[in-house]
């Protein structure tokens, strides 16, 4: 059943109220200190008091500025991201455009807020956001490479680019679950036993490698910490959105939280099972019967709902925790971690991945 446009609008922006205050705490927590505590009972009305004063707030265009760029660039970055939700599955009946080239589309279209990024810079006519906006090009223009690559592992292994099928290979009765694991020359059935099982970083181990790339481009991909340069406030005042105020400031700061839940819904769904449980039907641990997200059912929508949150909700933790964990990088640091270290580790895996293939099939 496909998804209409509101319902993932609405989950952008529920994200960002969960997300904004979650970092509040989570960093507050890291750093020993009390976060947010003074608006509503443990500060939770306080992101609803930054909201109405951003909407009180003026509107700014400056007077050297490109104003047609500088109105356009927040939208073009919002859209970008927000299309990107458009072929996510999130149970076995829910899912956005069910189209064949999923993954395709999706690196593709989120690509384009390089572009609003690079509008928002040149279009203010202020050094420091246009400084920003190219260490921003420089960046998620190389990190898509490391990140292309990634993807392309898990495509070759699944044999598909539609990420439902991927959804399904990894739950339940896969039927290629045996072959991608070696084990069907054993004597040993494991199509039926479904969990983690079927998860594509356990049927092919290099794969988990491949995450922990996939991880750090995404990291990138969404400028944050360690690779927060585009922002920089400690030497670019803001970066590209410097002279952004107002609703404009928010709606960059929605994007930013929206791709952060979008990169980590794609993670979980390339690796770690999609919407189907982590438990096994073995023995005593027979819980996928009323675990897995059966398709058809009320109660399987629930549960696969259930599991693809928490997934993705899991590592939007991790990348809360690494942003207030590790400094920011030096452009040289992130340019010499990308082009000389992911890339190659990552071609390298690439072909390891299509020998595996090519082998256990």
């Amino acid at each position: 059943m496909p998804i209409t446009l509101p319902f993932f609008l609405a989950l952008a922006a529920g994200f960002v109220v969960i997300g904004v205050y979650s970092e509040r705490k989570i960093s507050a927590f890291i750093q020993d200190r009390m976060g947010p505590m003074e608006v509503g009972k443990w500060g939770l009305l306080q992101l609803v008091a930054d909201l109405l004063k951003l909407i009180q707030k003026e509107d700014i265009v400056p007077a050297a500025a490109d104003r047609r760029l500088f109105l356009a660039a927040p939208l073009v970055i919002f859209t970008a991201i927000f299309a990107g939700f458009a072929v996510l599955p999130l149970s076995p009946d829910l899912a956005g455009s069910t189209a064949a080239v999923g993954v395709f589309y999706l690196l593709t279209i989120i690509s384009v807020d390089v572009v609003g990024i690079l509008m928002a810079g040149w279009g203010s006519n202020n050094k420091y956001s246009l400084l920003g906006a190219m260490r921003s090009v420089a960046q998620i223009v190389s990190y898509e490479i490391p990140l292309g690559l990634s993807v392309l592992c898990v495509v070759m292994i699944c044999q598909t680019l539609d990420l439902q099928i991927m959804s399904y290979q990894q739950g339940i009765y896969s039927p290629e679950t045996n072959y991608l694991l070696g084990l069907k020359s054993l004597g040993i059935d494991v199509s039926d036993w479904g969990g983690f099982f079927a998860w594509n970083v356990f049927r092919n181990p290099f794969l988990f490698i491949v995450y922990v790339i996939f991880f750090i481009a995404t990291l990138a991909e969404c400028n944050r910490a360690p690779f927060d340069l585009p922002e920089g406030e400690s030497e670019l005042v803001g970066g590209f959105h410097t002279e952004y105020s107002g609703m404009r400031w928010a709606l960059l700061f929605l994007s930013e939280y929206a791709i952060m839940l979008l990169v980590s819904f794609l993670g979980a769904i390339l690796f770690w099972g999609s919407w189907n449980t982590p438990f096994p039907n073995i023995g005593s641990l027979r819980l996928a019967d009323w675990t897995s997200g059966a398709p058809g059912t009320i109660w399987g929508n629930v549960t696969g709902f259930f599991w693809l949150f928490s997934k993705a909700f899991l590592a939007v933790l991790v990348q809360m925790w690494v942003r207030w964990t590790f400094p920011r990088l030096r452009i040289d640091q992130l340019m010499f971690l990308c082009w000389k270290v992911l890339t190659p580790l990552a071609l390298i895996l690439f072909f390891v991945c299509g020998v595996w293939r090519l082998l256990m099939v």
